[in-house]
């Protein structure tokens, strides 16, 4: 449970030369899901060639565990190529701040006035708290670049 002093409601200063400040966050893919294809390929034609050659040999139950691997293989690329191309997008323009969240194939988009947006930052989470929602922001970065990036977006709301 986030526990924050809420201030009371003020007007707060806001710097309109933050016009057009776009950041991404993405997870650090070591390969693209692309890539990951072609390797899933390699290695499956590999496997089954083997299954097959001790298939011809004699050792015909090597053939459908040699079928099995490729199949579990296959369901654990599909479950890295749904997640790697995650991201988080935030924008400030023109006193509206705004963060769109992709994650396995879904986007959410939310909107706030970035004069009353605040950064709060915890142990491990970066929160963004706006008049009605809070959302966790750098879930995709390691602890150091997570603070400077609160830095930073601290730094573009106020001044």
């Amino acid at each position: 449970m986030l526990s924050i002093p809420r201030e009371p409601a003020r007007e707060l200063p806001f710097r309109d030369g933050n016009a057009g400040f776009s950041l991404i966050l993405k997870r650090n893919c070591s390969i693209s899901p692309a890539g990951l294809a072609g390797v899933f390929a390699a290695l499956a034609c590999v496997v089954v060639a083997i299954g097959t050659g001790f298939a011809i040999a004699g050792a015909w139950l090597v053939l459908p565990f040699a079928g099995l691997e490729v199949l579990l293989f296959g369901a654990a690329y599909v479950m890295y190529a749904r997640r790697a191309a995650d991201y988080e997008r935030i924008e400030l323009e023109s006193g509206r701040l705004t963060v769109e969240v992709g994650e396995a194939q879904k986007t959410w988009r939310y909107e706030m006035d970035a004069r009353w947006a605040r950064v709060c930052v915890e142990e491990q989470r970066v929160v963004l708290l706006g008049a009605r929602e809070q959302l966790e922001l750098g879930r995709h970065l390691d602890a150091d670049t997570r603070a400077r990036f609160a830095a930073e977006l601290q730094k573009r709301l106020r001044i």
